[in-house]
């Protein structure tokens, strides 16, 4: 019916709307198709900021070798150096186990990854946070081309991010044996070698070709830490890295258990070096500091020392108006805070480059006893505190004073101005062996000490470098002082700063040595004597092998070392004598200062009566001293047959001894770890 609901005649119900039509593309594939074009564009805004940046189309050709001018600190050139810069090697034509060396402990995957290795770089994260600090790098063979061949050596993100660019770039454009190649033709070994045909050369005098899988070892385990390592100043140190990178080799699959277990430490046949530039002792030592601050083997570097010309020519000809014949010497001069201003480490750097200054381990003697009047004053004693100037045994020990006297209870002043033996003992039993060892290490002693009470008198090995520097820690307040021999302090990571931190002496200690040190210089260091305020210390080791000056006055520490190379004796050498006026020689010109004239001679008219008056005289005394000598001749035959000898002493005293006739007991055999003595 019309109008009647639901009626034949009603409209149909609305149709409700459709959905949108949405594009058939998921939304994950978008986002990943725009993550694709952003990255393509930050690839090509990087590949155009290294173009700009980076020197790509250099990387590709090989190194250029650098050129190392040493300045003094005045800026006048003291020593140049042109890199050591061995041919180029073919990785391909090199003996297996020579490329096996390097690709074991450098970089185990260098065949198969593209430039970076991320599990290498896992892997350095983790064991560095594990030790505390930076112990490991991640770096492949690629990325240490790209960076010590063509990128400065400043440690941003910047320059990471351009090494890693470098390193893809290198790896699309050369073949990993072509890589490997440039790598060993231009990575330093130390000593001024680049190369690893400069280094088989230098270090064996031979050629890559004929490496054995020792020598191969050692030169792979010097790309760490070149300068620290080269076996030339720290043999012990190159070969414990050379047995573990044999052990790398072993885990890697290139040796076998019994082929690691036949490799030998490799012995050195250094190859001589013509190159005699002036002050070379000095530009030996700081060289290698100045290597790692050059950033690339194209560098031509132009590196200010802290070396004063006019101190060096001052200890060079101390060191020569000493004459010297087979002794051998060494002098070594610093400013307080460590800059290195001369340094002399022997005779004739032509016929010995043995740097006696810094290469040799040889005992201080009584120098050490700065260490222990330390520990001393630290425990509550001070200048004029008794001490016990008489015998003592310690354990098995019992030293004695050199000069055979014991003199009883005196202040430590005056026993450290005679060099007391004993006095030092007791003090060191007093305060503690280690407390005298911790002493040692405040003021920058590294060196071995062994933990007993003889390293009183100096039995522990330092370095004259050490030692002079200990005593600068004195003159500076603060310790510890570092010897360095760059001018320009190298900006350093927060964690070494924290490591190397220095702390100021308190002020009782300081004032304390001081009094000491000036106090021996009125004693057993008087021939040291300056007519300005000096302080210092004499020290002399068993049978005069070393005998030792170190001091400061003015703005200058100085320490003077004498002795034979083959550790024998030198009789007669003490570190009061000819130490001390090499020391006080070298001083007076350094601080430009006079040494007082001498007294002069009193010559008085006398009238020719007196003059025969004093003849008469004179012979009248020695026919007395004849009939006197006559007498106790004859007076001495008579008492020897009563079984009596007499000795006469220089004071005029009589001693009296009984004469058994029987042979004489055999000499003692000296003990090899007697403490040294005072001379």
């Amino acid at each position: 019916m019309p109008g009647h609901a639901g009626g034949y005649g009603a409209p149909p119900p609305p149709t409700p709307p459709a959905p949108p039509v949405r594009s058939g593309r998921p939304r994950w594939l978008r986002w990943t198709i725009r993550a694709i074009a952003a990255g393509i564009l930050l690839l090509v805004l990087a590949i155009a900021w290294l173009a700009l940046t980076a020197p790509l189309s250099k990387s590709l050709q090989p190194p250029l070798p650098p050129s190392i001018t040493l300045l003094s600190a005045e800026g006048t050139p003291i020593a140049q150096r042109g890199a050591n810069i061995g041919k180029p090697v073919d990785a391909a034509r090199l003996p297996e186990h020579v490329t096996q060396a390097f690709i074991a402990v450098e970089d185990r995957r260098f065949r198969s990854h593209w430039g970076i290795d991320p599990r290498g770089i896992l892997r350095a994260m983790v064991h560095n946070m594990r030790s505390g600090g930076v112990r490991e790098g991640g770096s492949t063979i690629t990325q240490q081309l790209a960076k010590n061949a063509f990128l400065d050596s400043d440690r941003t993100a910047a320059r990471k991010l351009r090494e890693v660019m470098i390193a893809f770039w290198l790896e699309a454009w050369l073949t990993k044996d072509e890589i490997l190649s440039r790598y060993l033709s231009n990575v330093y070994f130390g000593d001024n070698a680049y190369g690893l045909a400069a280094a088989s050369e230098h270090y064996f005098s031979r050629t890559p070709q004929e490496l054995t899988t020792a020598q191969a070892a050692m030169l792979a385990g010097l790309v760490k830490a070149p300068s620290r390592l080269a076996p030339t100043g720290n043999l012990k140190g190159a070969r414990a890295r050379q047995a573990v990178v044999v052990s790398t080799m072993e885990d890697a699959g290139f040796l076998t258990d019994a082929e690691a277990k036949a490799v030998q430490p490799a012995r050195l046949r250094v190859a001589k070096s013509d190159d005699l530039p002036t002050g070379t002792y000095f530009a030996d030592w700081v060289l290698p500091a100045a290597r790692d601050r050059a950033g690339g083997v194209g560098t031509d570097l132009r590196v200010t020392t802290t070396l004063e010309r006019r101190i060096q020519r001052a200890a060079e000809r101390a060191i020569r108006r000493a004459g010297l014949r087979q002794t051998q010497a060494a002098l070594v001069a610093m400013h307080p805070d460590g800059r290195v201003i001369a340094m002399v480490g022997g005779k004739n750097y032509k016929a010995s480059p043995f740097n006696r200054a810094v290469q040799a381990r040889r005992q201080p003697g009584s120098t050490f006893k700065l260490f222990v009047y330390l520990a001393a004053l630290r425990s509550g004693l001070d200048p004029d505190s008794p001490v016990q100037d008489e015998p003592v045994t310690i354990g098995d020990w019992s030293p004695k004073n050199s000069d055979g006297r014991y003199l009883g209870t005196m202040p430590l002043t005056r026993a450290f101005a005679r060099s007391s033996n004993v006095a030092a003992a007791r003090l060191t039993q007093e305060v503690g062996v280690r407390n005298v060892i911790r002493a040692a290490r405040d003021l920058g002693i590294s060196t071995p000490i062994p933990e007993e009470a003889t390293i009183a008198l100096g039995t522990a090995n330092v370095s004259l470098l050490e030692l002079t520097a200990a005593y600068a820690a004195v003159a500076a307040g603060e310790a510890p002082v570092r010897p360095r021999g760059l001018k320009d302090v190298e900006e350093t990571s927060w964690f070494e700063r924290l490591r190397n931190s220095t702390r100021p002496l308190g002020r009782r200690e300081i004032d304390g040595m001081r009094t000491l040190l000036a106090a021996s210089i009125r004693g057993t260091g008087h021939q040291a004597k300056l007519p300005i305020e000096a302080f210092g210390k004499t020290g002399t080791t068993q049978n005069s092998r070393d005998a030792l000056f170190v001091g400061y006055a003015g703005d200058i520490v100085a320490g003077v070392w004498l002795g034979n190379d083959d550790n024998t004796a030198n009789p007669g050498l003490a570190g009061g004598g000819l130490p001390a006026r090499i020391w006080r020689d070298f001083m007076t010109e350094a601080l430009g200062v006079q040494l007082p004239p001498p007294p002069p001679e009193v010559v008085e008219e006398v009238d020719e009566t007196m003059e025969n008056g004093l003849d008469a005289a004179g012979a009248a005394l020695d026919e007395a001293g004849d009939a006197i000598d006559e007498a106790t001749d004859q007076f001495q035959g008579e008492i020897q047959g009563m079984g009596i000898n007499l000795r006469f002493d220089r004071d005029g005293g009589i001693q009296v001894e009984r004469n058994d006739r029987r042979a004489p007991p055999p000499p003692p055999t000296p003990d090899a770890r007697r403490a040294p003595e005072e001379e």
